[in-house]
């Protein structure tokens, strides 16, 4: 497995796969292709259904610029090696062709050229939760992190945790329409005025989501956002690390050490299943961003690492089946409210995981097994392409 890096990105929303993938793509043939006087990008399957709704064209449009750009859509059409493909040609002032590559967008930002997720680095040499527990006995998992990740990471993560209190800071802040056809107005702050007039229980309980929908209408606005694992479910772990932190104890070092078990719990979900809704439905970023916070949560409360495993196995498990099927294509609708609702199951099985004696009989592998298997299963129509489910009631 890569570093955990690579979960933790720092960039504009509302996408990872379908803004970030193809504006990474963009580039990285910009920096082939010099010559090229204008472009065309042919857009397919998932990216072509919902590419307006996630900005994909202003994406791809703004990193070419200033030379001029043609985006053709074609969403009836799903390469075989991923439903998230794209075809890059440079054209010369001649209007000859002078290159053309496919790329396909891989999840969580990342882009490959044969639809499979290549890592640059192999820095873990177990990738099986199984296999990690038993190489450190009794150890935190984030003390493995650290022995494999370089001595930077820490500042890393130091960034990541800044950006996502700036996140939900903002969120928290704005009051105005996201953009898009649904026109719907943002919540969190109003939601925030209306739970601090609350009694303390209360509080504690329900400023978690309204943290998550700050950080989740961040990002559908395209602000700048920290994918954990990705940007439609970008609001959970930013909001349960939040809630730790103003509730029960202000300990940045504590939220590092959280941010790395977080990202390990990704890494193994990335590197065994996905974390594409456009491959697996909503179960690979919702349930995975559950996981990585409860698992996070878990060892905030004092949990071991038996209990962490505990924790992100029942985060995963109760989102298994969940499709992606957003209202017009835009990362808003049932988005942003997955994004709080799953905050919540995240801290629920995290203090679960903690008073209970920590023995399950379904481990976090086999469920990353099955969620995995349960979205190759999937008809495409609940895969981000807006063909099925709640989108086509809208």
């Amino acid at each position: 497995m890569e570093s955990i890096k690579h979960i933790f990105k720092i960039g504009r929303g509302p996408s990872s796969s379908h803004t970030m993938g193809p504006a990474k793509a963009a580039a990285t043939f910009l920096a082939l292709t010099p010559d090229g006087a204008r472009y065309r990008v042919v857009l397919y399957g998932s990216l072509a259904a919902t590419g307006k709704g996630h900005m994909t064209d202003m994406a791809i449009v703004e990193t070419l610029a200033p030379k001029p750009v043609e985006i053709l859509w074609k969403p009836e059409i799903f390469l075989p090696e991923h439903p998230n493909g794209m075809e890059f040609t440079a054209l010369g002032a001649d209007g000859r062709e002078l290159l053309t590559k496919r790329y396909f967008s891989v999840g969580g930002g990342d882009i490959s050229e044969d639809g499979t997720r290549h890592g640059t680095e192999r820095i873990y040499e177990y990738a099986t939760m199984d296999d990690i527990l038993a190489h450190i006995g009794n150890r935190k998992l984030w003390e493995y992190v650290a022995d494999r990740e370089d001595a930077d990471i820490w500042d890393y993560l130091q960034r990541v945790w800044e950006e996502m209190q700036q996140c939900i800071k903002g969120g928290l802040e704005h009051e105005s329409t996201l953009p898009g056809g649904l026109m719907l107005p943002r919540k969190a702050s109003t939601m925030y005025s209306r739970v601090q007039a609350m009694n303390q229980s209360l509080q504690h309980r329900y400023s978690t989501p309204v943290y998550a929908f700050a950080v989740a209408e961040e990002n559908a606005s395209g602000r700048t956002i920290v994918t954990a694992p990705t940007c439609g479910s970008c609001g959970v772990l930013p909001a349960v690390l939040y809630t730790y932190y103003t509730q029960y104890e202000r300990n940045d070092k504590k939220i590092l050490h959280a941010l790395a078990t977080a990202g390990l719990i990704g890494n193994l979900i990335k590197y065994n299943a996905s974390i594409s809704g456009a491959e697996v439905g909503c179960q690979g970023e919702v349930g995975s961003a559950c996981a990585m916070a409860a698992g996070a949560f878990c060892q905030l409360m004092g949990g071991s690492s038996y209990q962490v495993e505990y924790a992100a196995e029942m985060g995963l498990e109760h989102h298994l089946g969940l499709t992606c099927d957003p209202i017009c294509g835009l990362v808003q609708v049932p988005c942003i409210e997955r994004n709080a609702f799953a905050s919540i199951r995240a801290i629920d099985a995290a203090v679960f995981a903690v008073i209970s004696d920590g023995k399950h009989i379904v481990s976090f592998d086999q469920v990353v097994r099955v969620m995995k298997a349960t979205g190759h299963d999937l008809p495409s129509l609940y895969k981000e392409t807006s063909l099925g489910g709640l989108a086509a009631e809208e």
